[in-house]
């Protein structure tokens, strides 16, 4: 009588009892931890910024922008960054067009300037955004990776970025943490002067 595949028989369950086990631990981890709800999903504190964002039914534009201007690898890197993350509802208050035009090829480094600007080299928690802006008197300069320059101040108990434009884009979700920095979720794409 031939052992040998009762042994490979027993080995193979054992490795996918094993690997059963380890799956379950994943997704068990995964259930205790402290998550916020953007689009939809809960949004994983042990995953990147973009595992997260991909899951957001309400960000599939700004998925869509991230891939077009090349930067899901920078966004999927360890940071840290602060990602102000407009909604597709903030999409859509741009002229009619304007996202279908940014999205060409032609018009990456476009794309790319205004994605950066909602992106800064550091994990500001919406404390220390708040604390900023009390200890300026009231506003606050925050500065891009993109280069660009916007001022952050406090209206009534939510914080709001004022774009090179006077407009105004207000946090509606606050504190979303990432495994390379912290979203917050805006209600106005945030546009260069």
């Amino acid at each position: 009588m031939n052992r040998f595949p009762t042994l490979a028989l027993a080995g193979a369950a054992a490795l996918a009892l094993a690997l059963g086990f380890n799956a379950a631990g994943t997704a068990s981890a995964q259930m205790k931890e402290q998550t916020v709800t953007v689009g939809g999903a809960p949004m994983y504190p042990s995953k990147n910024i973009v595992q997260n964002a991909v899951n957001s039914k309400d960000h599939t534009t700004l998925v869509a922008a991230v891939k077009a201007a090349g930067l899901v690898d920078t966004l999927s890197s360890a940071g840290p960054f602060t990602v102000f993350a407009p909604t597709n509802a903030a999409f859509a208050k741009l002229p009619a067009g304007t996202v279908d035009t940014l999205l060409k090829p032609e018009n990456k480094d476009k794309l790319t300037k205004i994605l950066t600007c909602h992106v800064v080299a550091a994990n500001a928690m919406s404390s220390a955004i708040s604390k900023m802006i009390k200890d300026d008197g009231g506003a606050h300069p925050v500065k891009t990776v993109g280069g660009c320059t916007y001022t952050a101040k406090m209206k009534g108990d939510k914080i709001v970025l004022v774009d090179g434009k006077g407009q105004e884009a207000a946090v509606t979700i606050g504190n979303v943490k990432q495994s390379n920095g912290v979203i917050h979720v805006i209600d106005t794409v945030l546009l260069p002067g």
